[in-house]
């Protein structure tokens, strides 16, 4: 096989690892969110609003501060992605000159041709501007969540509890979107390394899925619920036969 060939072969297999893991993932999340930090967070964050809206004048001030938290960690994302697309656009303008240095060179083992390059620079690019869409998208829900949190209950038509819950909706989305940003700029990575060739690529890949792999999944949160269960069953049987 040509070296030139390589990227037909190792680019499919990278991103193949890296799409099937982000599937697995959701399937997690869906079905056993208990198991995964996204959906760990996600109901402590419902159990949070619910907390922060049964008194709004003692939690009013902690709820905001959070939520501005937040909205600036989306902002600086966001604004870190659009100057990155800025910088790649004038990449891929310029791109003949600057990678001209590494045509020919032997660590370099996949397509070094203008339009593999031009592939490359835009597959980085495409990942950038959907770190700053989602991340914008973040900011907007927690705008939201932030002036909602702090409304009445008594101003509301619907139940406190309905509207708590509404609230809660509005921090996940937000916090989701906040996280697909965060996994547009990991995508990133091994289309960065692809400039230098599909090997790296693949390399990063591989080592990115394990790397995410341990930050993603949380297995005690589970057995700590089931070991409380089985301890109130056993209390309440002692207390039946008493």
């Amino acid at each position: 096989m040509r070296k030139e060939e390589l990227d037909f072969v190792l680019v499919p297999v990278g991103l193949t690892v890296m799409v099937s893991y982000h599937l697995w993932l959701l399937y997690r999340v869906i079905k056993h969110p208990t198991t995964t930090v996204i959906g760990i967070n996600a109901i402590n964050r419902r159990i949070w609003v619910h907390t922060m809206m049964e008194d709004r004048l003692k939690n009013g001030v902690l709820a905001v501060q959070t939520l501005r938290n937040n909205i600036m960690a989306s902002t600086l994302l966001a604004s870190m992605a659009i100057t990155l697309c800025s910088l790649m656009a004038v990449l891929m303008t310029n791109s003949n000159g600057g990678y001209r240095g590494l045509r020919g060179q032997d660590f370099v083992l996949g397509d070094t041709s203008d339009l593999a390059l031009s592939i490359k620079f835009f597959s980085i690019l495409i990942c950038f501007l959907l770190a700053f869409l989602l991340n914008v998208q973040s900011i907007r829900y927690y705008s939201h969540a932030g002036l909602l949190i702090n409304v009445p209950a008594r101003s509301q038509r619907a139940a406190p509890s309905l509207a708590a819950e509404y609230v809660a909706g509005a921090l996940n989305r937000g916090s989701y979107f906040w996280s697909l940003g965060l996994r547009a700029f990991y995508f990133s990575f091994p289309m960065f390394l692809w400039i230098f060739g599909p090997v790296p690529m693949l390399v990063c890949c591989l080592v990115l899925v394990f790397t995410l792999y341990f930050l993603d999944v949380y297995s005690g949160w589970g057995e700590n619920r089931e070991e409380e269960e089985e301890e109130e069953e056993e209390d309440s049987g002692v207390h039946g036969r008493c």
